[in-house]
């Protein structure tokens, strides 16, 4: 390029010094010209090693700028703003939107009408299996179905009401615990515990996951989700026991030392017993939750398996203990 530009150099100065004339009469254009114009043009693009023989020679840069038209720096401009634009919406940041229930949410209307009626189904209906055995000896004992046919109701009223109590307290102690999370925990963690676990698993299913990705991953979410509502539980009914514990202990005659020690291992044995139902119910819930989402339909799968095994973990635990350990919980 050096060469080029001082034979061009030399033609604007004396146009007919570049004539074939010239360059075979003159002696100006020697093989020496020559031969240095053919080093200028190797010594510009030679590496730093061989500086050294050819020197440090000047390289120009040209302004490509000024020879570019101006639509194609704005449409430049414009698609570069463009990509930007699609590449900030494809790698946004993930929100985490935390809806928190109201407080008082077991004293609505459906919430608390659905744990009434399920209280009072649980303690009434063995009443009804005892009276149908009574009608069938009827016509065998006719004098003695009066005497056995006497049922109680106030008992199971009063079990019914404390039940009641005891789920919404459950349900209450949850929502303060949902509150101290966002609190006192990472938000993404918060979201993680919160989050509705039937349409988390709609959302997985629709991500083509291997089945036992999405069973692994279904029964990791609800164990995520109903931790607070089993820690919730947990709560309630270790307080109820150290109530009791303490209340049997202050209104007994015998305030000795040997009644106090038996009182706090007799507590310390069922507060083992509710850690060992709580744990078995998280862990059966969130199996449950993963094998019936994966079989059945997602959202009511999950939820069908999520309460299933909530009920049947601690009486599966409990009877294992019982089988192989001989121990009562």
């Amino acid at each position: 390029m050096a060469g080029i530009a001082i034979l061009l150099d030399l033609y604007q100065k004396k146009p007919s010094f570049c004539s074939p004339q010239s360059f075979h009469s003159s002696g100006l254009f020697s093989a020496s010209a020559a031969a240095a114009s053919a080093a200028a043009t190797v010594a510009a693009g030679t590496p730093f090693a061989s500086r050294f023989l050819f020197g440090y020679p000047k390289v120009s840069h040209c302004d490509a700028g000024a020879v570019l038209p101006e639509h194609y720096i704005s449409n430049t401009q414009r698609s570069s703003e463009d990509f930007f634009k699609n590449d900030a919406l494809k790698y946004s940041v993930k929100e985490y939107k935390i809806e928190l229930k109201p407080l008082f949410s077991a004293f609505e209307l459906r919430p608390f009408a659905l744990t009434t009626l399920r209280s009072f189904l649980l303690f009434y209906l063995p009443l009804l299996e005892p009276s149908l055995n009574i009608e069938e000896d009827a016509e065998d004992f006719p004098h003695d179905s009066t005497e056995e046919r006497r049922v109680d109701l106030v008992v199971p009223l009063k079990k019914s009401v404390k039940q009641i109590i005891r789920e919404t307290t459950v349900v209450t102690t949850r929502r303060i615990l949902e509150r101290l999370a966002v609190i006192y925990v990472s938000q993404r963690m918060a979201w993680k515990l919160l989050k509705d676990v039937p349409k988390s698993a709609v959302r997985k299913s629709q991500r083509g996951m291997p089945a036992t990705v999405y069973l692994f991953r279904v029964s990791r979410t609800t164990f995520r989700g109903h931790l607070l509502g089993v820690t919730a539980a947990w709560i309630v009914q270790t307080g109820i026991e150290i109530y009791r514990c303490f209340s049997r202990i202050t209104n007994s005659d015998e305030s000795d030392e040997a009644n106090v020690t038996v009182r706090a291992k007799l507590l310390g044995k069922k507060i083992s017993g509710i850690t060992i139902r709580c744990g078995a119910s998280l862990i059966f819930a969130s199996i449950g939750a993963g094998i019936c989402a994966t079989l059945f339909r997602p959202s009511v799968g999950q939820w069908i398996g999520c309460a299933a095994g909530d009920l049947a973990g601690p009486i599966i635990v409990s009877v294992c203990l019982e089988n192989v350990f001989h121990v009562d919980l």
